[in-house]
């Protein structure tokens, strides 16, 4: 007999939004179970759709305002400011890559539109900020984003500058005594689910420009312009960056925000800490979870394993209905997961299964309240 589920899935990247596999979920539950109560925690890990996974969890409202798109054109984008008052940023809504599809550069992609879209949030009077990394076009260091929170970058001959990925080579120092002044009293965070280092072959650049349109000459620039930044920071600050952990998150957005104080913690454990997951799991019999692959990076903090970890704690089951299943991924069931479900109920190419993905996780959500129905509650 199921009294209390939990529906805290991710999104399937341009099939299913969080918020729908919630609401399939408890139809599911309440066509089996009437009485059942579901508890909705859309998630995401800081990406896009950040925004509204926090407003659907923790409610409260969203605001907009025109500011610098990745190439510096005005673009509106909105940010969440919840109950509590704190804001939500999304670095995929300023600095997206989607918002440069045909026209990738990340030598010329700013985040300068995260920053100023954080100052205004500040202005309107939170003192506690999260920043979704994840969907950048950047690989700035996040120093367009610092430098419209109050930070001066100045080159060689002390001009003052917006360095972009292709000019973090020419910052000579900075000054952050506007910043500093602006921020003093402002908690800021950002999310990240990966471990990436800021530089080197594993960092920012190697790993993830080729997808933001860097041809390999261009990713060795790239890196050591990163390279370069963090000698900068570490004779300025004391703080070297290839020692911390996710600092090359959204091109170096990361490390860059480290360096002026701002925490990075796993995307998925602020969104759960921010929503009341684990208050939540106070008498739930079961926790349904998902997202659109579940493979051997899943295990790195991804959705269904930040979920599965504190559901196991609680000792309560987790189910989690996935697109695909990839190799090595056994290790989730160590973690709390205590069943996997893929959504694919026919062989067929992505192109097509995308067109079908809604139906199929509908029929496959139904067909796990069927067999919880026959055969008793899981766990």
């Amino acid at each position: 007999m199921l009294k209390k589920i939990i529906a805290a899935p991710d999104s399937f990247k341009g099939t299913v939004k969080a918020e729908e596999f919630c609401e399939m979920t408890a139809a599911a539950a309440e066509k089996y179970y009437p009485d059942c109560e579901t508890v909705m925690i859309p998630v995401a890990d800081g990406g896009e759709g950040t925004v509204d996974a926090f407003l659907k969890a923790a409610g409260g409202s969203l605001r907009k305002a025109v500011v610098s798109g990745p190439f510096g054109e005005k673009i509106t984008a909105g940010y969440a400011v919840l109950e509590d008052g704190t804001a939500v940023v999304e670095t995929a809504s300023e600095a997206g890559l989607p918002m440069v599809s045909g026209k990738e550069d990340p030598e010329k992609t700013t985040t300068y539109g995260v920053g100023e879209l954080i100052s205004r949030a500040v202005v309107n009077g939170a003192k506690k900020i999260i920043i979704g990394l994840g969907g950048s076009s950047t690989n700035d260091a996040a120093a367009g984003c610092l430098s419209a929170m109050g930070v001066k970058f100045f080159d060689k001959d002390g001009k003052a500058f917006l360095p972009t990925g292709g000019t973090l080579c020419k910052i000579s120092g900075f000054d952050d005594t506007e910043y500093r002044r602006r921020f003093a009293d402002v908690e800021i965070t950002a999310m990240c689910d990966i471990d990436n280092p800021f530089y080197g072959p594993k960092g920012a650049s190697y790993v993830f420009a080729p997808q933001k349109g860097a041809d390999g000459k261009t990713v060795a620039s790239l890196d050591e312009g990163l390279r370069h930044f963090a000698e900068i920071i570490k004779r300025e600050k004391g703080v070297d960056l290839q020692n911390v952990a996710g600092a090359g998150a959204a091109g170096g957005m990361g490390g860059g925000l480290y360096a002026f104080g701002a925490s990075l913690k796993r995307g998925i454990d602020v969104v759960l800490d921010t929503a009341g997951f684990d208050k939540a799991l106070e008498g739930a019999d079961l926790v349904f979870t998902g997202e659109g692959k579940i493979d051997s990076q899943s295990l790195g903090g991804k959705v269904v394993v930040g979920v599965a970890k504190r559901a196991k704690k609680a000792g309560v089951p987790v189910v989690a209905v996935v697109g695909d299943i990839g190799e090595n991924m056994e290790p989730v069931y160590d973690l709390g997961v205590s069943l996997i479900y893929s959504t694919n109920r026919v062989a067929v190419p992505f192109s097509l299964a995308k067109l079908r993905s809604k139906k199929d996780l509908e029929l496959t959500l139904d067909n796990i309240m069927r067999s919880i129905k026959i055969f008793g509650k899981i766990g």
